[in-house]
């Protein structure tokens, strides 16, 4: 069948409706130990998470090594688990000769490493073979695995933590990783050594898959169901414009056919735009419009309507227990995604868990109720304005103390830092307490565009609490982390961020 984009009338897509068989999932048989890379030369560039579980991979698939990366100073490569491999790998940090990229006989670049750097967009134009490190880990994983890949501006981690939580509940060993947590490779690596012995996980992977992931174009990286859950402005000063950070974030899709399935949100340009460049046929599921999931917000019920795949069905979201309301659709997706799995599990197994998901760390997350009846909630991860947005959307019924801070995400492209947006949710709560480098240009942005309530400054995160400490006094307040700027101007990451946000907190008791 064919289903046109609303805001695209000339273009198509073609969906294809195939017969959808139920399968319980199996224990997945792993791929046999093969050195499919002996002989050859592998050079890992980055060597962050990512680039050491692909480093790893490298010498279990019997290549030689060279794990490349430009600090000095970094130690990690000296574990115990290479100490039987030195013949086999050579380290490099700091400056080295762009001529070993030419000579390997791969390159493996880590999502932290621009393509525009070491010539590597050069190697990869002319033909070179050059893979992310997500490309390199699915190049070895099990035909058998049913996969689903999970990105977007906000929210992937989430989605992707709930769907884990679903069929872990559901007695399915899941590997959950990729941007978030494990790496691909380290999967890679146990379905290698795991052959002989029990596998540790059954025949499901969920991954997390950020836009840097994406950048090298996927060869191997097929994924059963795909799920692009939004696309707002960030990481422009890599990516230059939103039209090349939607296609990057497409590439998602690349090699999705027949029975698959592609969640899009709903009339985003970008998306829209991106999707219709693409060749191949899938199934598409909306999230906000059919075919595909809705929630309704007032009776907590998520409508599942993709007839493509069989699937048309309710699921009760009321036992929901985790805080905003932009949860409940991450819920949804969670749910649609396993139901595109077709996994044998429907809504009626899945609304049994609903009530037990969580939230993973710094994102939305209930960290303590004080002696004055005040909940403090960590939403670091809120690291621009979107998601800060989002947040406030879901807390309109709880007097809030918002604390909005750091180093906000401004380019030279865009016209303002964004916060503006933010006056209309924001009317809804107690206070505003800016703090860290961007402090002034939130303050200034804020008032400039009519904000109502009190907005109170601080230098930085501690005395931000201290100061929303003596302002949330109120049995049913709530103070909020969720600064929509990036950390770096404090901390080493926002996980670092939140971490301390709940140490002062706790100190104040």
């Amino acid at each position: 069948m064919k289903i046109r984009f609303s805001s695209h009338q000339n273009q198509t897509l073609i969906f294809k409706s195939l017969p959808s068989e139920k399968m319980v999932p199996t224990v997945v048989n792993c791929c046999a130990p093969k050195y499919d890379l002996q002989g050859q030369s592998v050079a890992v560039i980055g060597l962050g998470k990512s680039g050491i579980a692909a480093t790893k991979l490298a010498l279990a698939r019997g290549a030689s090594v060279i794990a490349i990366d430009q600090n000095e100073n970094l130690s990690l490569l000296k574990e115990d688990f290479l100490s039987e491999n030195q013949s086999r790998l050579k380290t490099i940090l700091g400056y080295f000769d762009t001529k070993l990229l030419k000579d390997a006989d791969m390159v493996v670049v880590s999502p932290g490493v621009p393509l525009e750097n070491y010539g590597l967009s050069f190697l990869l134009q002319s033909g070179r073979r050059v893979l992310s490190e997500l490309d390199f880990a699915a190049e070895i994983l099990p035909r058998s695995i049913k996969m689903l890949a999970v990105t977007g501006t906000n929210g992937k981690s989430t989605v992707a933590t709930f769907t884990g939580q679903i069929l872990n509940h559901l007695g399915i060993k899941v590997f959950v990783g990729g941007n978030l947590g494990t790496p691909l490779s380290e999967f890679a690596i146990q379905c290698l050594t795991h052959s002989s012995v029990k596998p540790v996980f059954q025949g499901v992977a969920v991954v997390e898959v950020s836009s840097y992931q994406l950048e090298v174009p996927n060869k191997h990286f097929c994924p059963s169901v795909a799920a692009v859950l939004n696309l707002t402005p960030d990481h422009l000063e890599r990516h230059k414009t939103m039209k090349n950070y939607a296609i990057t974030k497409c590439r998602l899709l690349s090699h999705m056919t027949n029975s698959k399935l592609g969640i899009l949100p709903f009339g985003n340009k970008f998306l829209n735009g991106a999707t219709e460049e693409l060749v191949n046929e899938f199934n598409l599921a909306w999230i906000g419009a059919f075919p595909g999931v809705k929630v309704d917000m007032e009776e907590k019920v998520a409508s599942f309507q993709v007839p493509a795949i069989g699937v048309v069905s309710e699921l009760k979201l009321g036992a929901l227990k985790v805080i905003g309301t932009h949860n409940y659709y991450n819920a949804a997706v969670a749910a649609l995604s396993i139901l595109g799995l077709d996994l044998g599990i429907d809504t009626e197994a899945i609304s049994s868990t609903i009530e037990k998901l969580r939230v993973p760390p710094h994102r939305m997350q209930l960290v303590h109720k004080d002696s004055y009846g005040v909940t403090w909630i960590d939403d670091s991860k809120a690291t621009n304005v979107e998601a800060t947005y989002t947040g406030l959307l879901g807390l309109k019924e709880q007097q809030s103390v918002i604390l909005l801070g750091g180093l906000a995400k401004v380019s030279e492209t865009q016209e303002s830092s964004g916060f503006e947006q933010l006056v209309e949710p924001l009317k809804y709560h107690r206070c505003v307490i800016t703090f860290g480098f961007s402090s002034p240009l939130i303050q200034k942005t804020l008032s400039d565009n009519g904000l109502t309530i009190p907005c109170l400054e601080a230098a930085n995160l501690k005395d931000a609490v201290n100061l929303a400490r003596s302002v949330a006094r109120y049995v049913g307040d709530a103070v909020v982390l969720s600064p929509g700027c990036a950390s770096f101007d404090e901390f080493r990451n926002f996980e670092h961020r939140g971490k301390v946000f709940q140490e002062l907190i706790l100190s104040l008791e």
